[in-house]
C-alpha cells in the first residue's frame, strides 16, 4: 500500500505542491527518503522514528520508502517532518489515508512527538487556499495560518492530539485569528533641533518613496532623522501587509501570527555580507533588502560597507526584486524598498571644520566618498548636507511641528498618488515610469527649460533626469498642485548632485 500526503516546497515566496508518498514493502528493515532532499529533510526520518516511539509505536520491520514528488524539485527545511510522519502512519493503517487527502501538512517534529513551528506556514496556508484544501500545522502557528482565506486549519500541539482529532475522538479547538500589532512608539521629529533642510528632504522622501542620502559630520542627527522616517510614513494597506508578512513568514520572523501595519525598518550593520543584504546562503533565505520590502532600508556609515555588497543593491533598487541564483535553484524575493543612507563627508568626519579636520583634507574626502560607486549614487534621488548642530540650537525649545504634522501632509500626498495608481500602476511617484511618467510628471515650459539647462550643466544621466521628474512630481503633490512647475523642478534639482565616476 502507498499512502499519500500533500505538503509544499518553498521557492522564494512561491509554495509549490509536493506529494509525500510512503511505501511499506517486504524486505530488510530500512527507512529511506528519496526525492532530492537535503540534509535537514534526510534527518527527518530520525525525528519521525523518535516521535512515533514516544507515542508507543514502533516502525514495522520492513522496507520503508518515502518519496517526495516531484523528484527533480529541491526539498529543503524541517517542515517535511509532519507530512512524512502522517504518510507513514497512514501506510501503517493507524490513520485514514483518504481523510488526509483533504489537507496540506507542514510542521517540524520534536523527539517527544510535539509539533513545533517551522518557517513559511503563511505561504502554505495561502497555497492550501488556492488548492481548496485544509491545512495541518503546528499549534503555535495556527493564528498565522488563519490570515489566509477561510480554510479549515488544524493546529496540532502534538501527534497524539492530531491523530485523536482525525479519528474524531477528541476535537482540537480552532486557532484564534491573528492580531494586528499596534505601532511601536518611535522617535519624533520634535527631537530634531535645527536641520530644516534635512527635515524637508525627509518629508519629500516619505511622500514619494524616494531614496535619500544624508552627508554630515558625526553627531549631526543623521541616524535620528532616519529613525523618525517610519513615524511619518503611511501604514501598510491590507494587501501590502500580507506581502510583507509573507517575507517574514519565510524568514521565520512572524511570531504568534501577528501582522503589523507599520512599514518595515531595517538597519543592517556595515559588516553585513552580500548574502545577508540581498539573500542567499546554504538554505536560501531573504536578505535585509527583502525584509525591508515596502519599507525602509537604512544603511548607516555607507562607505564602510564593502563595495561589492553595496553594488549588489543596484538591481533591486531599479527593479524592485532580487534574484538569488544557485546551482540547484533560482529564487526571487520582492525588494521594493526605500533606501536611506548616511555617511560622514570624510573618514575623520569634520571636513568643513578647519579646527577638527585632518591634515589630508580635502583629499581624504575624495578618497572616502569614492568608496561608494557612481552608479549606486545615481540611484539615490535626494542628496542632502546635514550641518553640525550648535550648542545654541540645542538650547532652543523643541520645534512646534513634529512627526504627526509631517505624517498628515505625507498621507495627503500619498492619497493623490494612490488615485493615479489605477492609471499608472505605480504605488508611489518613485515607481512612475514610461507613459505614466510623461503624463503626470512633465513640467510646464519654464520648468522644462530649467530642467534641460540643469541636465546639461550637471551632466545628468537618463536615470538622473527621470528621477528628477519624479521628485518634482512629489514636491508638487505636497504643495497640492496638479501640474509640475518651475519652482518644483528647482527644489528637486537642489537635492541633486553629480555622482562621481565609478
Amino acid at each position: 500500500m502507498v499512502a499519500l500526503v500533500r505538503t509544499v516546497a518553498y521557492l522564494g515566496l512561491e509554495a509549490r505542491s509536493v506529494e509525500v508518498q510512503c511505501s511499506i514493502a517486504p524486505g530488510l528493515p530500512q527507512f529511506n527518503i528519496v526525492g532530492l532532499a537535503n540534509k535537514a529533510v534526510g534527518e527527518s526520518k530520525e525525528r519521525v522514528r523518535a516521535a512515533l516511539s514516544a507515542m508507543g509505536l514502533a516502525l514495522p520491520p520492513k522496507r520503508i520508502t518515502i518519496n517526495l514528488s516531484p523528484a527533480d524539485l529541491p526539498k529543503e527545511g524541517s517542515h517535511y517532518d509532519l507530512p512524512v510522519a502522517l504518510a507513514l502512519l497512514a501506510a501503517m493503517g493507524v490513520t485514514d489515508a483518504e481523510q488526509l487527502g483533504d489537507f496540506v501538512a507542514v510542521g517540524e517534529l520534536a523527539l517527544d512527538g510535539r509539533v513545533v513551528p517551522s518557517p513559511g506556514v503563511l505561504l502554505a496556508a495561502l497555497h492550501a487556499s488556492s488548492e481548496e484544501a485544509g491545512l495541518i500545522c503546528p499549534a503555535a502557528q495556527g493564528s498565522e495560518a488563519r490570515w489566509a482565506s477561510d480554510i479549515p486549519v488544524v493546529a496540532a500541539p502534538d501527534l497524539v492530539a492530531l491523530l485523536n482529532h482525525l479519528k474524531g475522538t477528541s476535537r482540537l479547538p480552532d486557532p484564534p485569528p491573528g492580531e494586528v500589532e499596534a505601532p511601536a512608539p518611535g522617535p519624533d521629529l520634535k527631537q530634531v533641533k535645527g536641520q530644516e533642510v534635512a527635515k524637508r528632504a525627509l518629508e519629500i522622501a516619505a511622500a514619494g518613496g524616494h531614496n535619500l542620502l544624508m552627508v554630515g559630520p558625526p553627531g549631526a542627527g543623521k541616524s535620528l532623522l532616519a529613525s523618525c522616517l517610519p513615524g511619518v510614513l503611511p501604514p501598510l494597506t491590507s494587501p501590502e501587509a500580507l506581502e510583507v508578512s509573507m517575507v517574514q513568514s519565510v524568514a521565520g520572523l512572524l511570531e504568534g501570527g501577528r501582522i503589523s501595519r507599520t512599514r518595515p525598518f531595517r538597519a543592517p550593520h556595515h559588516s553585513a555580507s552580500m548574502a545577508a543584504l540581498t539573500g542567499g546562503g546554504l538554505k536560501v533565505k531573504p536578505g535585509e533588502v527583502s525584509l525591508a520590502h515596502l519599507g525602509v532600508l537604512f544603511l548607516d556609515e555607507l562607505p564602510e560597507f564593502q563595495r561589492a555588497v553595496l553594488d549588489s543593491l543596484r538591481q533591486p533598487l531599479e527593479t524592485g526584486h532580487v534574484d538569488v541564483a544557485r546551482a540547484n535553484a533560482h529564487v526571487t524575493f520582492p525588494a521594493r524598498v526605500q533606501l536611506v543612507a548616511a555617511m560622514n563627508p570624510c573618514r575623520c568626519g569634520h571636513l568643513g571644520d578647519p579646527a577638527l579636520a585632518c591634515s589630508r583634507a580635502p583629499r581624504c574626502a575624495a578618497d572616502y566618498q569614492t568608496r561608494v560607486s557612481g552608479p549606486l549614487l545615481d540611484r539615490i534621488d535626494l542628496h542632502v548636507e546635514v550641518d553640525p548642530v550648535s550648542a545654541a540650537d540645542l538650547a532652543l525649545p523643541p520645534p512646534a511641528e513634529g512627526s504627526a504634522e509631517v505624517a498628515a501632509r505625507v498621507a495627503r500626498a500619498r492619497s493623490v498618488q494612490s488615485g493615479r495608481s489605477v492609471e499608472s500602476g505605480a504605488r508611489t511617484n518613485a515607481e512612475l515610469e514610461g507613459e505614466a511618467l510623461e503624463r503626470f510628471a512633465t513640467p510646464d515650459e519654464p520648468g522644462r527649460r530649467l530642467l534641460m539647462q540643469a541636465a546639461e550643466a550637471m551632466r545628468l544621466s537618463a536615470r538622473g533626469y527621470t528621477r528628477m521628474l519624479r521628485v518634482a512630481r512629489t514636491i508638487a503633490d505636497l504643495a497640492g498642485v496638479e501640474g509640475v512647475g518651475r519652482i518644483h523642478v528647482a527644489e528637486a534639482l537642489s537635492y541633486r548632485r553629480q555622482a562621481p565616476r565609478a
